[in-house]
């Protein structure tokens, strides 16, 4: 494909975005006759967040080019992210999800096989993009789509190192994609060639297969990742070669919607590595951002503003009028 060498954001990353529809009035989709149309997908939600966050951030991938497709496209645009290298393509439709909340738990209903996302390979990649970037952020989402989508995945990470790019990982395991037993050997690899490993504490109990905390500590460090561990109780853990800095959650006063919330701390934690703060100071920005995501309904529409964020941090009173 044609490189570009104009200039590039600090941090890029790709994945499949796709429209969502969600009931309107809290039944079930069974028996909800108007849905929200919205969308949302973990990498376009991060680079959503990072954007409002002040953040300078790309997004591709392929997205069909239908109205739903069109919609995504223009809304990241309107957002910020620059999709100057996502695509729109003919050849296969914009993946879709449903979204229900029923008695408090959520279920999320996918109909993207074969969608123009599944179909992107490592012959979509522009080196000269990835290697004008800090910090290239992946997903184990877009491996679990198909072997295409796997080996571009794979070949990103490689084209980052090459060029020193960091490489930032988030497993995102997601079980409804392909089976544990898949999903292990690509996961496990890919953490092992990142610099900012993401994990949650529930992946790798279930990617080291074992509930016991200090062996999972033990496989950590034997990555050359800091791995930053999400879902700890009350605290999300920082933990190098030789240290573990536990860093406390920031308390939702009204959840709305959890999904996001992963998403909307990958966002604040990577803005504040670019700003420069230390690993447990970034991770308190992402923490605050995922308490403030999950305040509203849809996966990213929640996202705050950097004023928004330093507000809290400092303690700013509100003034309502």
């Amino acid at each position: 494909m044609t490189v570009n060498t104009g200039l590039v954001p600090d941090i890029l990353t790709f994945g499949e975005s796709m429209a969502l529809l969600m009931p309107s009035n809290g039944k079930g989709l069974e028996y909800s006759s108007e849905l929200h149309s919205l969308f949302g997908g973990a990498e376009s939600n991060v680079a959503i967040g990072i954007s409002r966050l002040g953040g300078s951030v790309g997004w591709f991938g392929r997205l069909g080019k239908d109205p739903l497709g069109r919609m995504i496209f223009k809304k990241l645009r309107g957002e910020g992210v620059d999709v100057s290298r996502a695509e729109l393509t003919s050849d296969a439709p914009t993946g879709l999800m449903m979204r229900e909340v029923i008695m408090g738990k959520t279920s999320v209903y996918y109909y993207r096989k074969n969608s123009a996302a599944s179909q992107m390979s490592a012959s979509h990649l522009d080196e000269a993009y990835i290697a004008g970037a800090q910090i290239l952020h992946v997903t184990g989402i877009t491996p679990a789509l198909s072997e295409s989508c796997k080996e571009a995945v794979f070949e990103s990470v490689r084209l980052a190192r090459k060029h020193g790019v960091k490489v930032s990982f988030d497993p995102n395991l997601r079980l409804k994609l392909w089976s544990i037993e898949e999903a292990r050997p690509v996961l496990l690899e890919l953490a092992k060639l990142a610099d900012i490993f993401l994990p949650g504490l529930d992946e790798l109990k279930l990617l080291y297969q074992t509930e016991d905390w200090d062996v999972i500590v033990s496989k950590l460090r034997e990555l050359s990742a800091v791995s930053i561990v999400k879902g700890g109780e009350d605290v999300t853990y920082v933990v190098t070669a030789d240290t573990i800095t536990e860093v406390p959650y920031f308390k939702a006063e009204h959840v709305v919607d959890t999904v996001g919330a992963g998403d909307g701390f990958c966002a604040g934690f990577l803005v504040g590595v670019t700003k420069g703060y230390a690993y447990p100071e970034a991770v308190r920005i992402g923490n605050l951002v995922g308490s403030m995501i999950v305040q509203t309904e849809g996966d990213w529409e929640g996202a705050p503003t950097w004023e928004q964020v330093d507000a809290v941090l400092n303690d700013v009173k509100h003034i309502e009028r």
